[in-house]
């Protein structure tokens, strides 16, 4: 499909709906006309009054009606380790999610460190033509966390933040650095809080529990360790800070103390740490090994009550794809990660007795668009007509032969589930249906 037919396909209404925006704060009945890839019209709580024939009418019959998800955190194969995914095999994952936008992380090989890598990742994803992607780069050359990237020319070539993913930078001087520079030039850094020497190595959190499975472990508290190294920098330079999952009860503590200082930061943390705890790893179930790895219960609530008081702002899917070989392996050997981008909104939902639908949404939607300055995340006349009908009562039961992604390393096999993706749509094009 080329960008054309967004302009010339037939408008559509949707008509009794749930329309759910955070951005306006609206959660109620409503109807949504989609017109030239744009929303054309919307009533809160109303109908579009009488509509001309040409016009192809969904009736959503009470479904949830929402901007598309903005998922900050997705890692890919490409370049480099396409068997593990593509850009097009993670994209089709996105759009079977609700997903409409996405942000690469720049840990491929080659390092999205320069302004060239950017551009090869704009094109490719360009004549791919499913969801909206927007390259990370790295903050370091290489991310080896030795030398700052090219941030300046990275930010001019489309890269929307810059981190060195899952590598914390350890060096305090060149964090110092890159925060500096970037913030000249108004560019967001994200890191991960991992404090490196007691993490290595590491294959689980420190406790009874992985004492008792024999697993190597990291102490809780290397995540406050360097988080308050990196507060301490964000305090020193000024610069806008983006904390890589937070999932430590330790860590949430010094990131209330920042917040309330009024630091320019923001947190994400993983639907994967909301959703888990350690003792699902159960007899060594590998699809459970995360970076960073999967917490104590009391850590888990810990989480999931920041994200319902706001301290925490944004989930992620920390969509990280391996392939069997990868993880068939002894729990301490396996690789880390969990496809995530297909199971995101319905994991998310089963939070709803928790914190309020609107308040959740809003952590997937308007809260990561205004972050990078992105023209998603809303329901509003004008806006790109990048939405999600989902059926928030329907079952669905996680089977990983059903999913888009390259890689099934889904933690959430055979779970059931509530909220059926029944149809994603991309500038007004139709990129998913059930």
């Amino acid at each position: 499909m080329s960008a054309s037919p967004a302009m010339t396909q037939r408008p559509t209404a949707f008509v009794n709906a749930r329309l759910v925006d955070p951005a306006s704060g609206w959660d109620g009945p409503g109807a949504l006309l989609v017109q030239g890839g744009r929303i054309a019209d919307i009533a809160q709580g109303g109908d579009l009054g009488s509509l001309s024939a040409d016009i192809e009418v969904i009736d959503a019959a009470g479904a949830m009606l929402a901007p598309g998800l903005v998922d900050l955190r997705v890692k890919t194969g490409e370049p480099g380790s396409e068997p593990k995914e593509t850009l097009k095999s993670a994209a089709l994952a996105a759009a079977a999610g609700g997903v409409t936008s996405i942000v690469l992380q720049p840990d491929t090989n080659p390092v999205v460190d320069e302004p060239a890598v950017v551009d090869f990742l704009l094109r490719r994803t360009r004549d791919i033509e499913l969801v909206h992607v927007y390259p990370a780069g790295a903050a370091t050359k290489g991310a080896k966390g030795e030398r700052m990237a090219e941030i300046g020319l990275m930010r001019e070539a489309g890269c929307v933040y810059v981190t060195d993913a899952d590598r914390p930078i350890v060096n305090s001087k060149v964090l110092q650095r890159v925060l500096a520079y970037a913030r000249s030039f108004n560019t967001l850094v994200a890191h991960r809080p991992a404090d490196p020497w007691l993490s290595a190595g590491a294959a689980a959190t420190a406790g009874e529990f992985a004492g008792r499975m024999g697993l190597p472990s990291v102490p809780a508290i290397a995540e406050k360790i360097m988080l308050e190294r990196d507060l301490a920098l964000v305090e020193l330079t000024g610069a806008p800070f983006l904390v890589d999952q937070v999932t430590t009860a330790a860590a949430l503590e010094s990131l209330q103390r920042g917040k309330a200082k009024g630091l320019p930061v923001t947190a994400t943390t993983s639907i994967n740490h909301l959703s888990f705890n350690e003792v699902d790893i159960g007899d060594y179930r590998t699809f459970l090994k995360f970076d960073p790895p999967v917490r104590s219960e009391d850590d888990r609530q810990a989480t999931i009550e920041a994200l319902a008081s706001g301290l925490i702002d944004i989930v992620v899917s920390a969509h990280a794809p391996a392939p069997a070989e990868d993880k068939r392996l002894p729990f301490d050997e396996a690789a880390p990660g969990a496809v995530g981008l297909q199971t995101l909104l319905p994991a998310l939902l089963s939070f709803q007795d928790r914190i309020p639908l609107i308040d959740l949404m809003r952590t997937v939607t308007s809260r990561p668009a205004d972050l990078l300055g992105l023209p998603a995340g809303k329901l509003a006349k004008g806006a790109p007509a990048d939405l999600v009908l989902c059926d928030l009562n329907a079952p669905i039961v996680v089977d990983l032969d059903k999913l888009k992604s390259k890689s099934r390393n889904s933690p959430f096999d055979g779970r059931r589930l509530f909220g059926e993706v029944l149809m994603t749509l991309v500038d007004g094009r139709v990129v998913y249906r059930a």
